[in-house]
């Protein structure tokens, strides 16, 4: 029974052996072939470390670059001037001398209104006029000759008066009949015709000025400190993708919605052309300063960590040093570094994963950075093979 049990657990090491030997002769690599990423078996990606060597890592340099500090929001484009043409007097429309969508002078007459009563009652109260001018002479000769009293030619200027105011209110009343353009713009669509009767008050036409356009838009009141009239906007639209206008800030509503504890803000653009029209939608960015020297990094060189620091890896004598940095505005891929790195600074870009603070580097030269002046780093790439050298 003991021989037995000796000779199983026998058999059984002798299995395992033949398994293990077996597993070996299957995965060894065939003759000749070098192991995996030995000399000649191909360059390690960015953040690859070869074995026994540095961290293979893309760079860039610190700029520095002129920026806006800016604040975009939405808006609306408003009228300069807009009005919709009413009558002051009911009466039948004679004429509509304008045409639909055409530009109009300040004065024009738009549109005319039947006024055959109107100049009768004008004919008549010149005519009540003239014969009380000839009443009014007629009186202050006889008083200078004293055939008529004081009391007479008083009655004959007072006659004098009311036929000129009479005759007055008559010409206004001629002149309501007739609907004039009050600024300089373009006539929209009409809703009535020649013949058709109206009654005072009842919309015509309307009549808006877009040679310059208003740019209504509101700003969160935390910016109340920091806007004024006369900074400049950037107006842009959808109906003209691409192109950008200029604007200029024209007032400050002083008066901060409750609601929404938001800034009505109203602007002004030049829209000579009459491309941009009233009531369409825009973005603005308006422009709080201007800085010409900002020291930027990429944002892919950015490396967060808890507490809500961030950091970047300097290349720094062949070596990965950590710096911890202080970012300040975001734009076009770009970060501002307000403390922690100095103009022309190489960063690491990729290959972050595989580093820590010291840890030896290698510069793959598709990195090479671009100076504070914009221009790239000369001598990126032997500048690569020296840190390479130097780490080992």
């Amino acid at each position: 029974m003991f021989s037995s049990r000796r000779f199983v657990i026998v058999v059984s090491l002798i299995g395992l052996a033949g398994l293990g030997a077996y597993a070996w002769y299957a995965n060894r690599p065939p003759a000749g072939e070098p192991p995996p990423n030995a000399a000649g078996g191909g360059s390690p990606a960015a953040g690859q470390a070869v074995q026994g060597g540095p961290v293979l890592v893309e760079v860039r340099a610190v700029e520095l670059r002129p920026l806006a500090d800016d604040v975009t929001a939405v808006g609306s484009l408003v009228s300069n001037e807009s009005v919709v043409l009413r009558p002051e007097v009911a009466g039948r429309i004679s004429a509509i001398r304008f045409r639909e969508g055409a530009a109009v002078r300040k004065g024009d007459v738009l549109v005319e209104l039947d006024a055959a009563v109107q100049r009768a009652e004008l004919q008549q109260a010149q005519a009540n006029l003239k014969l009380a001018e000839a009443n009014s002479r007629r009186a202050e000769d006889l008083f200078a000759r004293k055939f008529v009293s004081q009391s007479s030619l008083d009655t004959a200027r007072s006659q004098l008066e009311v036929a000129r105011a009479t005759s007055a209110l008559a010409q206004a009343r001629l002149e309501r009949t007739q609907i004039r353009a009050p600024f300089a713009g373009v006539v929209g669509i009409r809703d009535v015709s020649p013949g058709d009767f109206v009654k005072d008050g009842d919309a015509l036409v309307n009549i808006e000025d877009i040679a310059t356009l208003k740019v209504d838009f509101r700003l969160p009141e935390l910016y109340l400190e920091r806007i004024r009239p006369g900074q400049t906007l950037e107006v842009a639209s959808d109906v003209l993708p691409g192109e950008t206008f200029a604007a200029t800030v024209d007032a400050i509503n002083p008066l901060v919605d409750a609601q929404g504890r938001a800034i009505a803000l109203r602007a002004h653009l030049d829209n000579p052309k009459g491309r941009l029209r009233p009531g369409v939608f825009v973005r603005v960015r308006l422009i709080l300063a201007q800085r010409t020297s900002v020291m930027v990094v990429p944002e892919e060189a950015l490396v967060p960590a808890p507490g809500n620091v961030q950091f970047v890896y300097r290349v720094v004598d062949g070596k990965a040093q950590r710096a911890e940095v202080k970012t300040g505005v975001r734009r076009d891929a770009m970060v501002e570094i307000v403390d922690g790195l100095s103009p022309g600074a190489l960063v690491v870009t990729a290959g972050q994963l595989k580093l820590r603070d010291g840890a030896p580097v290698e510069v793959a030269q598709r990195g090479a950075g671009k100076g504070a002046d914009g221009a790239a780093v000369a001598g990126a790439a032997p500048a690569a093979a020296a840190i390479a050298t130097s780490a080992r």
